[in-house]
Formats: C-alpha cells, structure tokens, sequence
C-alpha cells in the first residue's frame, strides 16, 4: 500500500500552456489516467487547439469561475461544482470569455492515459 499527498501549488507549470496547468499525473505516479489541475484567466484557454482524442474520455470539474466549451454540438457554460464530459470522438475547445468576470480554476481527469490528442477543423 502507498498513500500520499501532492500539493499542486508546489509544482512547476506545464510550459507552452495558454494557461497555467499543473500536472498531477506524474507526481502521483498514476498510469491509468491523466489528472491536471488548471487556472485559466480571462481570455485564456485550457487546450493548445479545438482538438478531439480517438479514445480518451474527459471530464472537467470545475471549482471556480465559468468555463466555456465550444463543441460541434454548441457552447456549454459549465460553473462551479458542475462537470463537463467529453467522450471518445467528441471535439471540443475548452477557454475562459474575454470579458468573464474571473479566472477558472478545473480539475481535468482524462482515461485512459494515452496521447491521442488530434486537431478538430470546425468546418469538418
């Protein structure tokens, strides 16, 4: 048995990020999912592009502000203590309005840990 505690503040930001991500995953020595914690302020976005993964499942739990998520289907305005999904094959483009009265702070939670990532065209 193994127990520990991980305090994301006390990580290094993932660099290249459009907004601050901490990545647990590794600190946690976890291998079936993927777990980040992310503070994105006005105007920022969570993912690098409007992507879809092949077999990964997402799911971002918001703990404050309003995150937005633009997918084929419409924008979804998912607040706090409220979860947003997103299966296998399904695009999406997570990121804070310009005009949003305050940051967004979401834990993200992604399985199986593959890097499956591809960019979305809208217009597909």
């Amino acid at each position: 048995m193994g127990y520990h505690t991980i305090d994301p503040d006390e990580l290094e930001p993932t660099p290249e990020r459009p907004c601050d991500q901490r990545s647990l995953t590794d600190a946690a020595g976890l291998d079936n999912f993927a777990l980040n914690v992310y503070t994105a302020e006005p105007g920022e976005s969570i993912p690098l592009a409007y992507h879809v993964h092949e077999e990964q499942e997402e799911a971002f739990y918001v703990l404050s502000g309003e995150l937005h998520v633009e997918t084929p289907e419409g924008e979804f305005a998912v607040g706090p203590d409220e979860v947003f999904v997103a299966e296998p094959e399904s695009p999406h483009f997570a990121s804070v309005p310009d005009d949003a009265a305050e940051p967004v702070r979401a834990v993200a939670v992604g399985a199986p840990n593959v890097d499956d990532v591809a960019p979305y065209e809208a217009d597909e």
